[in-house]
């Protein structure tokens, strides 16, 4: 048996759309793909996971100190994505595993060109038409005259990675007037994008659609919910490409029951895979696609050669590219940093 057992852990594209990245890691071990619950407890994942010493992780399940209390020999993590906050940095530590992401810049565009084709899509009242060309009903067109994006007042929450794509499209494209709330960017990091800084309650207020690009934490959990709704203009459009949590669904749920929300997208959910049966789906008004914003065959391309390039640098002691974990006892070799 091989020395480096690689587990893919609840990826739904790693090896399936470029057959080539798994064709590279079987010739460095043995593989395996996992289906496993999103919130399967982190004792239960360890006992599955036993044996295998690296993992290319999707966005769950989540890597709790209690895994790694009960993991075997693991010396990387890399995150098939950007976001790894599903993963206890100071655990994996504390058991000598590196944590990898990708580069932000990979997916980028693809993230942001989603969230604003999701609200397109609302705005436009795309997929209903579409529905009713597909039934034979094109005579009803006049039911689904929707919003112009142009010229419209958008806050993005958010002026990262993403966030600041988002920013450039809505701006340069679509001529809008981009207010935007970071409290971690500068005034002038957020104008270079084309966005004019403002604070969380001048952006609820004057914004006529909201694009959510943040990071999920422990600060800005369900940071929309009722209240926020509340101070927010009526028949707002949101657009969430980031994370689920970063609403509160039931009051989206109401907010879309009492119109005061006009039309929500989201690519996300807090508890995912989605089903048939989520509320959002009662509302023809609400764009939901699963969790597919990063699915271009360009950035899938680039983020699987990502993981198998890590794979490759810590078989051979290396520290792989943008380790956001990287003390451990399998690195030899760090990388140098260019200045």
């Amino acid at each position: 048996m091989s020395r480096y057992m690689i587990a893919i852990v609840n990826s739904s594209s790693f090896g399936k759309v470029f057959p080539e990245h798994l064709k590279r890691l079987n010739e460095l071990g043995t593989v395996k793909h996992f289906t496993v619950d999103g919130e399967i407890k982190g004792k239960e994942l360890a006992e599955i996971l036993h044996g295998y010493n690296i993992i290319i992780a999707s966005v769950t399940p989540f890597f709790t100190s209690e895994f790694f209390e009960n993991k075997d020999e693991l010396l990387l993590i890399t995150r098939h994505g950007i976001g790894y906050n599903n993963i206890d940095l100071e655990a994996a530590r504390n058991h000598e595993t590196v944590v990898s992401i990708i580069p932000a810049l990979v997916e980028r565009d693809a993230v942001a060109e989603n969230n604003v084709t999701n609200l397109l899509a609302v705005l436009r009242c795309t997929p209903q038409a579409n529905e009713r060309v597909r039934e034979d009903r094109w005579e009803e067109r006049a039911s689904f005259v929707g919003r112009a994006l142009f010229n419209k007042t958008v806050g993005v929450v958010g002026v990262g990675n993403t966030g600041s794509c988002v920013v450039e499209i809505l701006r340069n494209g679509f001529r809008c007037n981009v207010l935007a709330y970071d409290p971690y960017k500068s005034a002038l990091h957020i104008e270079s994008f084309g966005a004019k800084k403002v604070s969380w309650e001048e952006l609820l207020e004057k914004s006529d659609i909201i694009c959510l690009c943040a990071n999920l934490t422990e600060e800005n959990y369900h940071m929309i919910s009722t209240e926020e709704i509340k101070k927010m203009k009526d028949k707002v459009y949101l657009s969430n490409s980031a994370r689920g949590a970063l609403v509160d669904e039931n009051a989206i749920v109401e907010a879309l029951k009492q119109g005061k929300i006009a039309g929500f997208a989201t690519d996300v959910l807090e508890e995912e895979p989605g089903r048939a049966v989520h509320p959002y789906l009662a509302f023809e008004n609400v764009v939901m696609t699963p969790h597919t914003s990063a699915y271009t065959m360009e950035c899938l391309e680039e983020m699987g050669s990502k993981c198998v390039r890590d794979v490759e640098s810590i078989i051979r002691g290396e520290l792989p590219e943008r380790s956001v974990q990287d003390k451990s006892k399998y690195v030899i070799q760090r990388r140098q940093k260019v200045c």
